[in-house]
């Protein structure tokens, strides 16, 4: 008799990428990566490739809450992540199936995308959305995991120095009550000369913070130069929602998908004149 492995379920409601290297892809990639099976719930289509977002068109709130509820009735995620939600309608439509299914059963750790815009500089999210997300969506999380410009609109304010991060990631889970992994990537990206944004003197690393409130984390890697990516904010947080899947605690989790985003962007390779990330 043949004795088959059980795998954990997780979760991704976000948009979908015709072009592969971000959303419900590349989520599924790195569930499946991972050891975990992955299921999903679109929210919106979107017509695009590595330079520039064509097109979006968002998924009935109707419908994405049936295929919320279709997964939870045979598939129950022990972990979700939330990607683009583009509306405030399809932002409500998540806030409120959470919100009801904390009350009734035990409810899966929820992570927070907030993708306000694409890497081509695309509008993902509605400015009602954002306000929703803020207020309601938010308060319901385990963690949320904004970059610099993301974390900017949560706290209203700029962030130019790692210092700056560790206090907008206390900012943020003051807030708002939930774990914060403020990613740092893109804050030194624009000066090359070994200075950050706010003129002091970094390493070459890209430095994400962790806090939860009791414990905070600084998690570095080294850049990879020449290489230009799409989806890596996806990805990583696809990364975290499986390690918490597969039983990791909160800041274990992180430190896992801070190692596979790290691996992924160095195993890129070409597709075209761009980048997909590897490690899948």
């Amino acid at each position: 008799m043949i004795t088959r492995k059980k795998l954990p379920v997780a979760l991704t409601i976000a948009g979908a990428d015709s072009g592969g290297g971000a959303g419900i892809q590349a989520d599924l990639k790195t569930f499946a990566a991972l050891g975990v099976h992955g299921t999903s719930a679109i929210a919106c289509l979107t017509a695009q490739n590595p330079k520039r977002v064509l097109a979006i068109e968002p998924c009935s709130p109707k419908m994405l809450r049936q295929q919320i509820v279709a997964v939870f009735e045979e598939l129950k995620p022990a972990a979700v992540k939330t990607g683009m939600l583009f509306s405030a309608e399809n932002v409500s439509v998540v806030t409120e199936f959470f919100k009801n299914s904390r009350s009734r059963t035990q409810a899966p750790e929820l992570i927070v995308d907030p993708i306000f815009v694409s890497t081509s500089g695309a509008k993902l999210l509605a400015p009602k959305a954002i306000k929703i997300l803020k207020e309601k969506l938010l308060p319901l999380a385990t963690l949320v995991t904004p970059n610099l410009s993301e974390a900017e609109v949560l706290i209203g304010g700029k962030i130019l120095s790692v210092e700056q991060m560790r206090a907008a990631a206390k900012k943020i889970h003051s807030q708002f009550g939930c774990a914060v992994l403020l990613k740092g990537g893109h804050l030194h990206r624009p000066r090359r000369s070994g200075f950050d944004r706010a003129g002091g003197k970094i390493p070459a690393e890209a430095a994400d913070i962790f806090f939860d409130g009791k414990t905070e984390l600084l998690l570095t890697a080294p850049f990879v130069a020449g290489i230009r990516t799409h989806g890596t904010g996806c990805t990583y947080s696809a990364a975290i929602c499986a390690a918490l899947a597969l039983g990791h605690d909160l800041p274990d989790a992180v430190r896992i998908g801070k190692d596979f985003i790290t691996a992924a962007i160095s195993n890129s390779y070409r597709i075209g004149s761009h980048f997909a990330l590897g490690n899948f």
